[in-house]
């Protein structure tokens, strides 16, 4: 029976290898500390953070997460360690929510590793605070307990690392925050929650529910594949930021479920897959939200199998140190029993997990089959016939396809990466050497041509799915390497200007760019929209920009940081093609370019996580057809809608 805890409640806890699983509706820092009888900290390397998460029997998550899974093995312990403390906190540095009052109270359950709750506890009460001391698991004559504590700090992780007496509390605050900010930059940032409440004012694009209201998801799982259930985020408060990308146009009420389009299923079988099977006020918006669905499903019962594999291999080394622990099953064949038996046992549940996983991936892949075809240009592969059928859009989408993901235990099952529209953050495409097999069979001059070709792709569909003249192309190339690559924008016409080369050159650019963010921003901020000089372009503007920092000195690498920072709030958005080995000497200083920035890499790696579980996603760009002339043809007909014909 579980006990539900209130603050300052013990529970007696009845095993020694646990999962501490967090829910907080929102990205949190999760971690640990280890102390003496006294509960005090003797040193960092007491501590267990995403930027070190692992000591004996103790492992964390190595990332911000609204989920986490803590893993404890008090037995592995250290002698002297009597107390182990799990902490949480909100990032800092990252535009997230800066105290606990204004999101949902988090929840932490204390279980085994099959799932069993064995206690819980949730946060409530909490205000201005913005980390918090959630439970103590603490060993009492041999006895370990668990008691609900849930001590909040406003002076944030610093102030409740000092309390457990380290030292070097803020020292170590301010690297596990930036950890965090390192791991949130490589994270795929999910739908936002719908606020129907919202003012319907700014860009066509609306506001997407979480995946909770589409399609039933694949199967639950079973006590054999212990999971985390989903948490709905608490919706954030609308006033101020940036943008509202609210629909004008759009109702205030709840969107309209799927319509019924095919048969309900017949008993025990599962449902025939539909495309646009999730909540959404058109086609559009549905395809958008049972896209995301389906990546929130394959993040989730994958996790559900890596964790049922986890339990076989822990079962199977409990039972085998439980059986050699008697000296007379160590000798003859009474050992040789016990471990074939126990690897018997661990190849079962291992076995039932992968026919789980199947099952569900089965179902993840037909959905896929239906659903690609039926995507707009958009959120299409450049070998859909959608691209062939192409005409110049009327309105902006709510958003644009840059590649796919895929994981390896299911690496034939693609989901499309979209990301919203207008960009919310700039795109850096990594033209260094990665560490992924892909990479290592190339040459430099390789992947940089590569890496050039895919952002000149990614421009040509951001210049494709806006209306016509409601998005301007720059391209700073300051030694001109990169004219190849540049061919379909320059020989199209669709750029706003021929690519800038010298330090003449760049200076011209990021000028031009950094003035427009300069007028937009004041016009703002006086509600004087309707003043800005007759001569400024008021379309989206993307620039891209190639082999950095060649051409750059220091006050053209602040006006570009400058852009990465305010930029997408008014329209200007960064296209980075950049080695950043190549940076090097400038140190820390560009390192909060470099976060800002969504990496992706011309060649397949596995740097991207999902928001919910953390796995590491595997990142595919997307491929032209052998011999295809697509992207020339779209530019032709983007370029004839640009410039139309005088008679």
């Amino acid at each position: 029976m579980t006990a539900e805890l209130v603050r300052g409640q013990n529970h007696t806890l009845p095993q020694t290898r646990l999962e501490i699983r967090v829910s907080a509706g929102t990205p949190v820092v999760a971690g640990a500390t280890l102390g003496d009888e006294n509960g005090t900290v003797h040193g960092t390397e007491w501590i267990a953070h995403p930027g070190s998460p692992q000591l004996p029997g103790l492992e964390v998550s190595g990332q911000a997460a609204a989920d986490h899974r803590l893993a404890v093995d008090l037995g592995a312990l250290p002698a002297s360690v009597h107390r182990v403390t799990v902490l949480l906190a909100l990032p800092t540095g990252v535009g997230g929510p800066v105290r606990f009052g204004a999101v949902a109270s988090p929840f932490v359950a204390v279980t085994g590793l099959e799932g069993t709750e064995i206690a819980t506890f949730t946060l409530t009460g909490l205000d201005t605070e913005s980390a918090v001391t959630a439970l103590e698991l603490y060993r009492r004559q041999d006895v370990w307990k668990v008691r609900a504590v849930g001590q909040g700090y406003a002076g944030g992780l610093a102030a409740m690392l000092a309390d457990q007496g380290l030292t070097q509390a803020a020292e170590l605050a301010h690297s596990i925050q930036d950890a965090v900010a390192r791991a949130m930059a490589r994270s795929v940032a999910p739908p936002p929650p719908r606020t129907p409440d919202a003012d319907r004012v700014g860009h066509g694009t609306g506001p997407i529910p979480p995946s909770d209201g589409r399609r039933p998801p694949v199967a639950p799982p079973t006590a054999a594949e212990p999971l985390a259930e989903p948490t709905t985020p608490a919706s954030a408060a609308t006033t101020g930021g940036p943008i509202n990308y609210a629909h004008p146009r759009r109702q205030s009420s709840a969107p309209p479920p799927p319509p019924p389009t095919a048969p309900p299923a017949e008993p025990g079988r599962p449902a025939e897959p539909v495309a646009g099977d999730a909540t959404g006020w058109s086609m559009e918006e549905r395809l958008y939200n049972q896209i995301w669905g389906m990546f929130e499903d394959l993040a989730r019962t994958t996790a559900a199998y890596r964790s049922a594999v986890d339990f076989a291999e822990s079962r199977m080394d409990q039972e085998l140190d439980r059986t050699l622990s008697d000296p007379r099953n160590r000798i003859g064949g009474a050992g040789d029993r016990a471990r074939e038996q126990a690897r018997a046992k661990r190849d079962e549940l291992t076995a039932r997990a992968r026919e789980v996983l199947d099952r569900d991936l089965a179902q993840l892949a037909a959905e896929s089959a239906v659903v690609e075809p039926a995507l707009p240009a958009a959120y299409a592969g450049w070998d859909n016939p959608v691209w062939h059928a192409y005409r110049v859009p009327m309105e902006i989408p709510m958003a644009l396809r840059i590649g796919d993901l895929h994981l390896p235990e299911s690496p034939d099952l693609r989901i499309p990466l979209l990301v919203r529209l207008p960009l919310e953050r700039g795109i850096w495409v990594d033209s260094g050497r990665t560490a992924s097999d892909a990479a290592a069979l190339m040459d430099t001059a390789q992947l940089r041509r590569l890496a050039m070709e895919n952002a000149v792709a990614h421009a040509a569909r951001l210049l494709a799915v806006y209306p016509a003249d409601e998005f301007s192309v720059h391209v700073i190339d300051p030694a001109g390497s990169a004219a190849g690559a540049l061919a379909p924008l320059v020989g199209s016409g669709a750029l706003a200007g021929p690519p800038a080369a010298g330090a003449a050159g760049v200076a011209s650019v990021l000028a031009q760019l950094t003035r427009r963010v300069d007028l937009v921003q004041m016009a703002i901020r006086a509600g004087a929209a309707d003043s800005l000089p007759p001569d400024l372009d008021t379309a989206e503007q993307l620039l891209i920009v190639n082999d950095f920092p060649h051409g750059f000195d220091d006050r053209a690498v602040t006006q570009l940081r400058y852009l990465a920072d305010e930029g997408p709030s008014v329209g200007v958005h960064l296209l980075m093609v950049a080695d950043r080995e190549d940076a090097s000497a400038y140190g820390p200083v560009l390192d909060p370019l470099w976060r800002s920035l969504l990496r992706i890499t011309p060649v397949a790696d596995d740097h991207l996580a999902d928001p919910w579980v953390g796995h590491a996603w595997t990142y595919e760009p997307l491929r032209m057809p052998p011999g295809s002339r697509v992207v020339e043809q779209v530019l032709a007909r983007v370029a004839a809608a640009r410039h139309p014909r005088r008679p």
